[in-house]
């Protein structure tokens, strides 16, 4: 998604278009994130980029878009930029995981036994 998004509108105020914005993009990442993944892909990634324009747009994560949103409001902005491309993610192994712990446990005793 590489989207212009226009608040202005002649019939509906500010705020419920601010709202209707974050919920295209909410419905928008709902829907890519269904789509089937390729194999050897743990689940799919965005890539994100916010301005006020296209040319002033800057890399930002995917959490930080309702945040990004807010501030556009904040400032009163009339349009924003919102560009959205979903990418293959492979998760990667914790170092914990990698880490083979070797532990001599105890055989626990029969009943009866000392």
């Amino acid at each position: 998604m590489k989207k212009t998004f226009n608040l202005t509108h002649e019939k509906i105020k500010y705020p419920r278009m601010i709202e209707a914005t974050k919920n295209e993009i909410r419905k928008y990442i709902k829907r890519e994130r269904r789509k089937e993944l390729p194999e050897d892909v743990d689940f799919w990634d965005f890539d994100c980029k916010f301005g006020d324009t296209e040319a002033e747009a800057n890399v930002i994560h995917l959490s930080e878009i309702d945040a990004c949103i807010n501030d556009a409001e904040q400032r009163g902005l009339t349009s924003f930029y919102v560009e959205i491309l979903r990418k293959e993610g492979i998760r990667a192994a914790s170092a914990k995981a990698r880490r083979e712990i070797n532990v001599d446990i105890p055989k626990p005793k029969g009943f009866g036994e000392d």
